[in-house]
């Protein structure tokens, strides 16, 4: 006797099929977003870090600049004599 039920379930239909995408979906495409995300704001944000110690590093020639120039003047009397 041959049972009238199948063995398997049948093949998935239409609103199946959107609903293992939509499962997909929050499943793999969610998380992977995200973690995309994540690294391109770690990449954005060393860039800017990279930006700012070249800046510290312009400020700290110019200030050691200026010092060489302030402590090498000539022309200026030493001690503080200002009246």
């Amino acid at each position: 006797m041959v049972p009238t039920l199948p063995a398997f379930g049948g093949v998935p239909g239409g609103p199946e099929l959107l609903i293992l995408l939509i499962i997909a979906v929050l499943l793999f495409g969610v998380p992977l977003v995200l973690l995309g995300g994540g690294v391109l704001f770690l990449a954005l944000r060393s860039d800017d870090e990279d930006a700012e110690a070249d800046r510290i590093a312009e400020l700290e020639a110019e200030v050691e600049r200026l010092r060489e120039q302030v402590d090498g003047d000539p022309d200026e009397p030493e001690g503080d004599d200002r009246s």
